[in-house]
C-alpha cells in the first residue's frame, strides 16, 4: 500500500507517469492494447452510432491534452509527455524532447509538464522552463487550457448543427409522431406519422397543447372534423372518438402530435443560441458536479434506495449507450448534440477546485499568487494537499464502480 501511496504521490507531483524508460512497451501494455482495439471493433459492428460518440469523446480528450500541450510549448514550459490513456505504454515515440504515445486504458489522456509544483524535481538547467517558474498569468492560461477547448469544441459542435441540420424548438405547427396502429379513431380514419394537424373541429392547431385540449373538449363517442396535411396537400378526415384506454372518461384519438423538431439557425443565430445553450449547460453542468462528488447517492444506489436518474452515477459506458439511442433516432446531429453538452460537463467538471483535477493546480496557482510579495514568490507545500488528493481518487473510484456496475445492470440507452 506504502509504494502505490508513493507512487501515486510521485506521479500527481509529476503530472504524468514516472514509470519506465521512454519507448519501452510492456507486453501487458500489447494484449490490453489488442483487447481496447477488439472491443472497439465490435462495438462499431454491434451499434455504429455507439462507436462514433466513443470515437468523438476519444477526440475531445485528445484536444484537451493539445489546449495544454500548445500553450506550455507557448509559453515557454517544457513538455516531456504526450499520451492518451493510463496504465501500460502500448506504443510510444520520443522526438526531440518529448514522448508521444497511446497507453491501454482509454480512461482519459495527459500531458507532463516539468516543474509542476515544489516537490516536483527539476534539472538545475531546465528550471527556468519549469511550470512552478513561470508567471501566474502563465501557469493559468496552460493549466485552464483543456477545460477552454472544451468549451471551444462544444461551441463549434452546437454551431455546425444548428447552422445545418437546425436545432430543436417549436415550429410553429403540430407534425403527427405516432398513431396508435391498435384500431385507434385516428388509424381508422387515416391519419399516418408525418401529417401535419391544422386544426380540430375548426379549432387552430400549432402545438400539443392545442392537440390535447381540442380532444379533450369532446366526449367519446363525438365524432369530429381533422384538418391534415400530406405532402403540401390539406384533406379533412372524419374520426368517431373512443374512451381513453386508461379507462377515465376522456375522449380518445389516438395520435402524439407535437410542435418540437428541427429548425434551421442563420450563422448569425445558430452562434448566439451556441453561447447560450453552453451557458445553460454550464450552470446545469455545475450542479451535476456537485451531485456526482457526493458519495452518498452512490451508495444509496448500490444498495437500492435510490432509483432516481437525476442522482445516479454514469460512466462513458452508460453515455454511449444514451449516445446510440440518440444516434438511431436523430442520427449525426444527435450525435453531436450530445458530445457538446458532454464536453461542457467534462470542461466544468475538470475546473473542480481540487487535485487531481486541472481546477486544483488553478486553485493552488491563485493561492500562490495571493501568498507572494513582489520579489519573493510563494510556494504551497503538496505534501499537505496530497491527502486530500487521495480521497478524491477514492470517490472517483468509486464513482467509476458504482457507475460501471449501473450502466451493465441496468442500461441506460
Amino acid at each position: 500500500m506504502s509504494n502505490f501511496y508513493q507512487r501515486f504521490r510521485s506521479e500527481m507531483a509529476a503530472g504524468g507517469a514516472v514509470e519506465g524508460a521512454p519507448d519501452q512497451v510492456s507486453p501487458s501494455g500489447r494484449f490490453t492494447g489488442v483487447v481496447m482495439l477488439l472491443l472497439l471493433g465490435w462495438l462499431a459492428i454491434n451499434n455504429i452510432w455507439t462507436f462514433v460518440f466513443v470515437v468523438g469523446l476519444l477526440i475531445s480528450i485528445f484536444l484537451h491534452e493539445v489546449g495544454h500541450f500548445s500553450t506550455a510549448r507557448m509559453t515557454g514550459m517544457k513538455a516531456t509527455q504526450f499520451f492518451m490513456g493510463f496504465g501500460p505504454r502500448v506504443w510510444s515515440r520520443t522526438r526531440g524532447e518529448v514522448e508521444y504515445g497511446v497507453r491501454a486504458l482509454p480512461l482519459g489522456a495527459f500531458v507532463r509538464i516539468i516543474g509542476m509544483n515544489n516537490i516536483d524535481e527539476v534539472e538545475p538547467e531546465d528550471e527556468s522552463r519549469a511550470y512552478r517558474s513561470k508567471s501566474y498569468p502563465r501557469r493559468l492560461l496552460v493549466i485552464t487550457a483543456g477545460s477552454l477547448m472544451h468549451m471551444v469544441i462544444a461551441f463549434v459542435l452546437f454551431f455546425a448543427v444548428f447552422a445545418t441540420a437546425g436545432r430543436e424548438q417549436s415550429t410553429g405547427v403540430a407534425t403527427v409522431k405516432n398513431v396508435d396502429l391498435d384500431k385507434s379513431p385516428a388509424f381508422n380514419a387515416g391519419m399516418r406519422n408525418g401529417d401535419i394537424v391544422r386544426s380540430i373541429d375548426r379549432q387552430p392547431i400549432t402545438n400539443y397543447e392545442s392537440v390535447s385540449a381540442a380532444i379533450t373538449a369532446n366526449k367519446p363517442g363525438d365524432t369530429i372534423d381533422v384538418v391534415i396535411e400530406r405532402d403540401g396537400v390539406a384533406k379533412t378526415v372524419q374520426a368517431r372518438l373512443d374512451s381513453h384506454p386508461s379507462g377515465d372518461d376522456r375522449a380518445y384519438l389516438g395520435i402524439w402530435a407535437d410542435d418540437w423538431g428541427w429548425k434551421q439557425l442563420s450563422p448569425i443565430a445558430a452562434a448566439g443560441q451556441s453561447i447560450g445553450d453552453i451557458g445553460s449547460t454550464i450552470g446545469n453542468s455545475v450542479k451535476g458536479v456537485v451531485i456526482a462528488l457526493n458519495p452518498m447517492n452512490s451508495i444509496r444506489h448500490l444498495t437500492g434506495t435510490d432509483e432516481s436518474l437525476e442522482t445516479r452515477p454514469s460512466t462513458v459506458v452508460g453515455v454511449s449507450q444514451v449516445g446510440g439511442s440518440i444516434g438511431e433516432s436523430d442520427g449525426l446531429k444527435g450525435i453531436l448534440l450530445l458530445l457538446a453538452s458532454v464536453n461542457v460537463f467534462v470542461g466544468v467538471f475538470n475546473m473542480f477546485p481540487l487535485l487531481p483535477f486541472d481546477g486544483g493546480h488553478a486553485a493552488i496557482a491563485t493561492y500562490e499568487r495571493l501568498r507572494s510579495r513582489k520579489g519573493k514568490p510563494y510556494r504551497a507545500d503538496i505534501n499537505k494537499m496530497v491527502p486530500v488528493a487521495t480521497f478524491v481518487v477514492g470517490v472517483l473510484g468509486l464513482l467509476l464502480v458504482t457507475g460501471l456496475y449501473l450502466d451493465i445492470t441496468k442500461p441506460l440507452g
